[in-house]
């Protein structure tokens, strides 16, 4: 009998071997109940972490919707991770794999890493103090760096800003230096308003201002009524008079245009004009020929 035989006689043995088969099947169902229990117990932890912050919502001690769901998001983040890695090492076990040395060995060789991970560490660093010190939460429109958009997601190592054209962008904690946050105060809406030289400016300031009392009963999104600040500039063909009004956070936009609406169907129906830019033209020719006859003069 040739070694050939040998090792096919001897896999043959293996492979019939009911305990074989046995172990294979016990591990296999085994890591299909790891991973099921492993889902149940996220989607269980997710339901009570949700619950939680509901509860917190009737206690005297409020916390802002905006730091409550950022807490929220990253503790069910942290729960998934933990229970990933329990469960990856209860898989390990079953497949009877040392852990422990492998623990060992991979702090030995975290040790080594760490040395070269200083911008992870430099990541989750910065994000715990974006957290703790509120700088931002989940919702809030913000700008980093050329980024500009709603936050989607703060985690302890990247943060997730989605655009208002559906780009997402992910940028590392540790990258962030300077954030500007247009969530946190009210917003100011800017409205100009070009009237005609010819017209009663006087006329349009108390129609306008008729206009403007009636404009927070219309729109919830107003704090404070609109204010005219009176002439802003003179133009070639026009007269610029300036409105503000302070909006909640980040509805400025919405209300300017909607202000612009209105008040172009008011002055539409008081007979005020808007100024169209003018066109002086002259023709080159009839002056020469000006010139000619002043000369035979």
């Amino acid at each position: 009998m040739n070694e050939y035989e040998k090792l096919y006689n001897s896999l043959e043995s293996k492979l019939l071997d009911e305990g074989l088969w046995l172990a294979i099947g016990t591990g296999f169902i085994k890591i299909i109940g790891i991973l099921i229990i492993s889902g149940l117990v996220i989607r269980l932890g997710k339901i009570a972490i949700h619950n939680i912050f509901k509860v917190r919502t009737r206690s005297p001690l409020q916390v802002s919707e905006r730091r409550e769901a950022t807490i929220m998001k990253l503790l069910t983040n942290v729960l998934s991770y933990v229970v990933y890695f329990i469960a990856i090492m209860t898989i390990l076990s079953t497949l009877t794999i040392d852990v422990r040395a492998m623990l060992a060995g991979a702090g030995i060789v975290g040790l080594a890493v760490g040395f070269g991970a200083q911008n992870l560490v430099r990541d989750i660093i910065t994000g715990f103090f974006i957290i703790f010190e509120d700088q931002f939460s989940v919702g809030d429109f913000i700008r980093i760096g050329q980024f500009e958009g709603t936050v989607e997601e703060i985690g302890l190592r990247t943060t997730k800003i989605k655009s208002y054209t559906g780009e997402l962008h992910i940028v590392p904690n540790g990258s962030i230096i300077e954030v500007t946050n247009f969530s946190i105060h009210n917003s100011l809406a800017i409205v100009d308003v070009s009237l005609a030289y010819e017209g009663d400016i006087v006329r349009a300031e108390r129609v306008l201002e008729e206009l403007l009392q009636e404009v927070p009963e219309k729109y919830e999104d107003i704090v404070k009524p609109p204010e005219i600040l009176g002439v802003q500039t003179l133009g070639a063909s026009e007269v610029v008079l300036r409105i503000v009004v302070e909006t909640t956070p980040m509805k400025h936009l919405f209300i300017a245009r909607q202000l612009r609406k209105d008040i172009k169907l008011c002055l539409d129906q008081n007979n005020i004009e808007i100024p169209f830019p003018r066109l002086v033209m002259y023709s080159r020719q009839e002056k020469s020929e000006q010139t000619k006859n002043l000369g035979k003069a």
